[in-house]
């Protein structure tokens, strides 16, 4: 267990690359690498131990009590999908946060994440893109169907409802995101869309700029997450153009559209940070267990 009085950003850090170097073998990366280059995406729980685990839900659970923007638009460069949801931007976790921007930047962390990759991850160039927590709390909420402009997404879940209620996102792998010309319809009837399953104290892996994916609509209960964004080399190159990131997580004092708003904390649908601090992952399915038991995510 990490102590509570060492639980400071450089031991969870520590704490996780130690978990990677002694506690996950190769040929898990391995057959983790295939899964992902084949499907696009791929569960990684077992990259992170429980008290790390532990550590980043009370912070996102800090983080979304205090400093959430309400969202509700749509994007025409995904084909008009909407985005209705609470977000907290990389400029407040990095400004009030100490363990995510510590860990996204964890050399250890985006090694294991090559190996399954099979080529190097690296850092976000474009900052707004690094690390965002979104929570879904309403019914309807929903990151609707886009790619992302970098080639890599690493997502904590740290709250999702049963699978009943919409826990669980969507992807079409091997698709190309035309923001003049998305074309859904034509991606869905071309490739199979591929519906996971998600729980508490899962992560996965998407090679997020050529799967299209969505997090299905949650008709009851709450979805909080923590996406880091990552590039691939090849992105250094490329001419990037963020018009729909910009928006999304747009300043509401900026004097954008409506579709940005402050939030008004429902806190009987997210929980208290004081229950936080109780956070445990669901026991069913394997995904992320109390310290001494094994993963299977």
């Amino acid at each position: 267990m990490i102590e509570a009085s060492a639980a400071r950003a450089d031991n969870v850090v520590d704490a996780l690359e130690q978990h990677l170097v002694h506690e996950v073998p190769p040929l898990r990366l391995q057959r983790a690498r295939r899964e992902f280059l084949t499907q696009g995406f791929v569960k990684t729980g077992f990259l992170a131990p429980y008290d790390v685990k532990k550590l980043v839900a009370e912070e996102s659970e800090s983080l979304i009590s205090r400093h959430a923007v309400r969202r509700d638009s749509t994007f025409e460069a995904t084909g008009g999908t909407p985005r209705r949801m609470h977000n907290v931007r990389r400029a407040e976790i990095a400004e009030y946060g100490r363990i995510l921007p510590r860990l996204y930047s964890s050399p250890g962390l985006r090694e294991a994440l090559g190996v399954v990759a099979g080529e190097d991850v690296l850092e976000c160039p474009y900052a707004p893109e690094q690390f965002v927590i979104t929570e879904l709390t309403q019914s309807g909420d929903t990151h609707g169907w886009h790619w992302d402009d970098y080639s890599f997404a690493l997502v904590w879940v740290v709250d999702c409802p049963p699978v009943e209620q919409g826990g669980f996102v969507q992807c079409v792998p091997r698709t190309e995101w035309d923001k003049e010309n998305p074309q859904l319809n034509r991606h869905f009837v071309s490739q199979p869309i591929q519906s996971v399953e998600l729980r508490p104290g899962d992560l996965y892996f998407l090679r997020s700029d050529t799967t299209l994916h969505r997090v299905y609509p949650v008709t009851g209960g709450r979805r909080l997450i923590v996406n880091m964004g990552y590039a691939a080399r090849r992105d250094l190159a490329k001419s990037m153009s963020h018009e729909t990131m910009d928006a999304l997580w747009a300043d509401p004092a900026d004097g954008r559209p409506t579709a940005y708003a402050p939030a008004v904390r429902d806190t009987a649908s997210r929980g208290t940070e004081q229950e936080s601090s109780q956070w445990r992952p669901t026991s069913c399915g394997g995904t992320s267990q109390s310290p001494g038991s094994s993963s299977t995510t």
